[in-house]
């Protein structure tokens, strides 16, 4: 009785849980399919889309207004030039986030030296400040880095600007990242058998390619792991962003819904503000569902070797 009691709480638990987070997902959706109009009259209702226009509406009404939502927002509000922006600083950003930080966690996990443990605080203790600490200090640093660069380089003709650029938008969210997907990665490294690294070794293979064609492709579900929660937290990453990025090419998907959000407010054009939302979802989305598997392995396999 007791057992049967503890399974359906939990059921009960799980689909409450279900519906917390699937609910509100299916309502900015279905509102991006709807008319300003439409969520004047009834904010919780059905597009009209699946229940047809009312007798004062146009019929071609709902169809209409899916085309302006997301047409204004992808062509007009510029989303096409943000989504391409944050493409491209996530994918840049996770490339050296996991590059650095698998050579620096495979160091650490499998070559014992004097000062090991000391690096390893080192990298980890950068979880302890918080990102907000480091803003203005940046901020000045890349003033910085910027003039005495540009002064240096100026016999080649070349400049360097840090400010209002992708490649500074990388640099700090590749440094952000470090510390903890260095913590995760070396867990990982540490649980992988060593006689499979001295195997390499006696057939030839020196570190580097041990390192690369051995250890690295037993390391994936970390690597995965460690890749979706960067990937989650540079794709809708808004402060850095907000703060280093001026001008409107360089702009990414947060701050493209932030500016629509405040467009909303004062044009009533809230079906954009909703298409906008869906656009930035969609690619979150998409990565954890082609990535699950991947992500419940690593975390179960983390929580066991831990």
């Amino acid at each position: 009785m007791a057992a049967n009691f503890r399974k359906t709480l939990t059921y009960a638990i799980l689909i409450v849980w279900f519906l917390a987070v699937v609910l509100p997902l299916w309502w900015v959706f279905q509102n991006s399919l709807r008319s300003s109009q439409e969520i004047f009259r009834n904010p919780f209702g059905t597009p009209w889309l699946f229940t047809g226009a009312p007798p004062d509406v146009s019929p071609d009404a709902p169809v209409q207004a899916i085309r302006d939502n997301y047409f204004n927002a992808w062509v007009k509000s510029q989303f096409s030039s943000y989504f391409l922006n944050s493409l491209v600083v996530t994918a840049a950003s996770l490339a050296g986030i996991l590059a650095f930080s698998a050579m620096a966690a495979y160091v650490i996990a499998r070559f014992p030296f004097r000062g090991n443990r000391a690096v390893f605080l080192y990298f980890i203790s950068g979880m302890m400040v918080p990102a907000q600490l480091v803003l203005v200090p940046l901020f000045f640093e890349f003033t910085y880095l910027s003039r005495w660069g540009s002064r240096l380089l100026a016999p080649l003709g070349l400049e360097v600007q840090l400010h209002d650029t992708i490649t500074g938008l990388v640099t700090i969210y590749i440094a952000l990242s470090l510390p903890f997907t260095i913590l995760v990665l070396t867990g990982f490294f540490k649980s992988l058998p060593g006689e499979l690294r001295e195997a390499g070794i006696m057939d030839g293979c020196g570190e580097y390619r041990v390192f690369w064609h051995v250890m690295l492709p037993l390391a994936k579900p970390g690597i995965v792991t460690a890749a979706i929660f960067n990937f989650l937290g540079i794709w809708n990453e808004y402060l850095f962003a907000l703060v280093f990025v001026n001008s409107s090419d360089n702009k990414t998907l947060p701050l493209g819904l932030a500016a629509v959000s405040i467009q909303a407010q004062y044009k009533t054009d809230f079906g954009l503000m909703f298409a906008g939302l869906v656009i930035v979802m969609i690619p979150t989305l998409f990565v954890y569902l082609l990535l699950q598997r991947h992500l419940t392995r690593g975390i179960t396999l983390g929580a066991l070797k831990g």
